[in-house]
C-alpha cells in the first residue's frame, strides 16, 4: 500500500509500505475512504516536536470500510464503513465510563499505526470504531472524517468551556480545531460567540458555524477585547485551540471568575505561573479529547444533515500529493487538507 513517511522536518514522503494486518484478536484492518493532515502533523515537520522514529507513519484521523477483524470483534463486521477516534481505547475501563476514552488504561495512539495510508490497523476496534448508519453518500465523506479528529475534539473543548444556553464563549485559535469549537458552542446553546482571528476566509467560516464576534487582537490586548465585549467581566467560558504560552493566558486573562477554560491545544514550551493562575479563580479542563465519547452523538448530527463541520478542509488532494499538502498548511495557504487515498 501507499503511506505517509516523515525522514526529517519539511521531508514527507509517499512511498510503498507493508500492508497492515491483525496483530492482536482485538484489531480491525480498514480500508481508508479518507484521511488529513492535523495542525499536530506540523509540529514535527517544523522541527518543534522530535519524529519518535526515523522515519516516522504520518496520521492519526480516518473513516473507511472494515477489510478484516481479529477473532475477538464482536461489534465491528467486515463491511462497515466506519469512523474512529485518534486515540484507541476499550471503552469499557472505568477511565471510559466517565467519558474520558482518550485516556483508557489500555489506550493506543492510533498515529503508531499511520493512518496517512491506503489501508490502516487500528487496535481495540470495539471501543474505538463507530459504524454509521450505512454506507455514506460521497458528500457527507469530509464531515465525517472532522468526527475523528477536530471536530470532536472542538466539542469537548466547547463542553469543556462549559458552553449552554446563555453563555458567552470565546475560542482562542481558528484552525480547524477552533472552527469546530465555534460550530459546538454554537449547537450547544451559546448566547454569544467570540472568534479569535486575522484571517478574512476564517472569519468568514468562524460566523457561518455561529461566530457573532470576529476580535483580531491577541494576547492581553485580546484577553482585553472580550472583557471590553462583555462588560468587564469576561467570557464564561473560553477555548484554547493553540498550545502556547501566550494563547493559554490569553484564553485565561479572557476568562472571568469562577469561568471555564477548555484547552485542547497541544502544549509546546508553556509553563503557568502558580501565583498569577491562583488569583484568576478560573477552572482548567482539558488535555487530548475523549473523542470517542461524542462519536455516536457527531456521527447522527452529520448523518441528519444538522451540521456540516466538514467545510473546514478548503484543499482536497491526492495521497502521492501529501508533501504539498503539508506545505500548503504550513504556509497557511490552507486551514485543513483533505487527502484521497
Amino acid at each position: 500500500m501507499r503511506g505517509v513517511l516523515m525522514y526529517a522536518p519539511g521531508d514527507v514522503r509517499v512511498e510503498e509500505r507493508e500492508d497492515p494486518k491483525i496483530v492482536e484478536p482485538t484489531d480491525a484492518v480498514i480500508r481508508v475512504s479518507a484521511t488529513c493532515i492535523c495542525g499536530s502533523d506540523l509540529w514535527p515537520y517544523r522541527g518543534i516536536e522530535p519524529l519518535y522514529t526515523q522515519p516516522q507513519v504520518m496520521g492519526h484521523e480516518y473513516i473507511g470500510v472494515v477489510e478484516q477483524v481479529g477473532d475477538e470483534v464482536r461489534n465491528i463486521k467486515v463491511g462497515d464503513f466506519v469512523v474512529g477516534s485518534f486515540v484507541a481505547s476499550d471503552n469499557t475501563c472505568e477511565i471510559c465510563q466517565a467519558g474520558y476514552q482518550s485516556r483508557c488504561i489500555h489506550n493506543v495512539m492510533v498515529g503508531a499505526s499511520g493512518t496517512q495510508a491506503q489501508l490502516a490497523r487500528i487496535p481495540l476496534a470495539d471501543g474505538t470504531l463507530v459504524a454509521t448508519p450505512g454506507q455514506p453518500d460521497e458528500d457527507l465523506i469530509p464531515s465525517l472524517l472532522a468526527a475523528s479528529d477536530v471536530l470532536g475534539t472542538g466539542w469537548f473543548a466547547a463542553v469543556a468551556a462549559e458552553a449552554g444556553p446563555g453563555k458567552t464563549i470565546a475560542v482562542v485559535g481558528d484552525g480547524a480545531v477552533g472552527l469546530s469549537a465555534i460550530l459546538a458552542a454554537k449547537q450547544l446553546g451559546a448566547e454569544r460567540v467570540i472568534a479569535f482571528s486575522r484571517h478574512p476566509e476564517r472569519q468568514a467560516l468562524a460566523r457561518e458555524f455561529g461566530a457573532t464576534d470576529i476580535i483580531e487582537e491577541r494576547g492581553d490586548d485580546g484577553a482585553a477585547k472580550v472583557k471590553e465585549l462583555t462588560g468587564g467581566y469576561g467570557a464564561h467560558g473560553v477555548v484554547e485551540a493553540v498550545g502556547t504560552e501566550e494563547s493559554m493566558w490569553q484564553a485565561i486573562h479572557a476568562t472571568r471568575p469562577g469561568g471555564y477554560v477548555g484547552y485542547v491545544g497541544v502544549t509546546h514550551g508553556v509553563k503557568l505561573d502558580g501565583l498569577e493562575l491562583f488569583f484568576t479563580g478560573v477552572h482548567l479542563h482539558g488535555g487530548p479529547a475523549p473523542v470517542r465519547r461524542f462519536l455516536p452523538e457527531l456521527i447522527q448530527l452529520i448523518w441528519d444533515r444538522k451540521i456540516d463541520p466538514g467545510k473546514v478542509f478548503d484543499l482536497t488532494l491526492p495521497l502521492d500529493q501529501a508533501a504539498e499538502g503539508y506545505k500548503a498548511m504550513d504556509e497557511r495557504r490552507a486551514t485543513k487538507v483533505l487527502l484521497t487515498p
